[in-house]
């Protein structure tokens, strides 16, 4: 039996994944049966692990559970406990439950109260208390995904409470490359490349027209059976480049092989629409009106957004949402130094505490309360080892494309 979801008009890489799906399964029926579970799902890049996560939030839901979700962000590493509000900011409602000094230390770490930084061993243990509490009224299964990108205060907390959870219905899955010394000691499941029968089955529904056998096996090999990269690589190859295998040495990162074929299926894109993805990439955030703002000042049409959707790079919808984080990364690497930081002087500019937020592509401002100016600096790091309850902007909630 093969498997296969679709996602941005072709399949999405989740072929057969028998044994995996079982696993996640059974996790499910622990948590909603009244016990508690932790896991890593481990893997490389494209390798499927979001697609995985998506259809554990699919059983539980179908299930009754509560789910709650997360996404990592390379561009918030720095910013201490981003990942935590993410995922734990709609659970808020319950704060007020939690022993003072929990709460107090929590609310500190959100931003929420005035105070020093928090306790990071105060702040685990309000995660395992709201969890906790929250899996009383309904099952809650919380899972976070590109864990290796999750700020270190965030991994702390949410590792700390994982190793803790006890009789209540809660479980905790992260999806990581390598998981940091943060996760140590909760069970891991590890997710490999397809099997060869599975990646030809994929390889075919990811190309227009035939492949001679010997060839295809060639392009399996050398991508190891790794979803994303048969769907990826063979985009914008000639017959005749495929008729060659990839014909890139083995010891070449498949990270950066996929990162370059995002980068071709950009580069034949016009140049404002280039642009336009590259300030979408500029923004961790995935705020379509502050992207839609930006795009203004720095004359992108509206327009120039049609190109890149058709090629299914990136959507422009409730939020912008990307077909991978490396198609972000892709696109944002593309862009020259100067125009980085005019794209960034852009979104700086338009994410004022006097800017309105959009009622739509040059509708112009109106006020929109609690969002600060920030320098273009401030989109990546922050001096002196500070975070949100040094003064810093709470974390602003982040979302990334989900497909593997």
């Amino acid at each position: 039996m093969i498997a296969e979801s679709r996602r941005w008009g072709r399949a999405t890489g989740l072929m057969d994944r028998r044994s995996e799906r079982d696993a996640l399964d059974r996790l499910v029926g622990a948590v909603q049966a009244g016990e508690s579970r932790a896991l890593v799902v481990r893997g490389e890049p494209g390798v499927g692990k979001t697609v995985l996560l998506d259809h554990l939030a699919g059983q539980a839901s179908a299930s009754g559970c509560r789910v709650a979700r997360a996404t990592g962000v390379q561009s918030e590493m720095e910013l201490a406990f981003a990942g935590l509000h993410q995922l734990c900011a709609p659970l808020l409602t319950r704060a007020g439950r939690l022993p003072v000094p929990q709460r107090d230390a929590l609310r500190t770490a959100f931003g929420l109260a005035a105070g020093p930084p928090p306790d990071r061993f105060l702040v685990g243990l309000a995660v395992l208390s709201l969890l906790s509490g929250m899996a009383g009224e309904r099952p809650l299964i919380c899972l976070v995904d590109d864990g290796q990108w999750l700020d270190r205060a965030s991994a702390q907390a949410l590792g700390f409470a994982a190793r803790r959870l006890a009789a209540d219905p809660v479980g905790v899955v992260f999806a990581a490359r390598e998981p940091g010394a943060e996760l140590a000691g909760l069970p891991e499941l590890e997710v490999t490349g397809l099997r060869p029968d599975d990646a030809r089955a994929l390889l075919d529904a990811a190309l227009a027209g035939p492949l001679d056998a010997r060839i295809r096996d060639l392009i399996i090999a050398e991508t190891q059976g790794n979803p994303l990269a048969l769907l990826e690589l063979p985009r914008g190859l000639s017959p005749a480049q495929l008729a060659g295998g990839f014909g890139l040495p083995g010891a070449a990162l498949l990270t950066s092989r996929i990162e370059d074929s995002f980068a071709r299926q950009l580069a034949a894109l016009p140049e404002q629409t280039r642009r336009l993805v590259q300030l979408a990439a500029a923004d961790p955030s995935g705020d379509q009106s502050l992207v839609w703002r930006a795009a203004e000042r720095l004359s992108l049409p509206v327009q120039a957004a049609a190109p890149a959707v058709e090629a299914g790079l990136v959507e422009f919808g409730g939020r912008v949402r990307f077909r991978h984080p490396l198609a972000r990364s892709a696109a944002y690497r593309s862009a020259p130094l100067p125009d980085r930081q005019q794209m960034h002087a852009a979104l700086a500019d338009v994410t004022d505490p006097q800017a309105e937020p959009d009622r739509g592509p040059g509708t112009g401002p109106r006020p929109r309360p609690g969002r600060m100016r920030r320098s273009p600096r401030s989109w990546s790091g922050r001096p002196g080892g500070r975070g949100p309850a040094a003064g810093w902007p709470r974390p602003r909630r982040s979302w990334s494309v989900r497909c593997c």
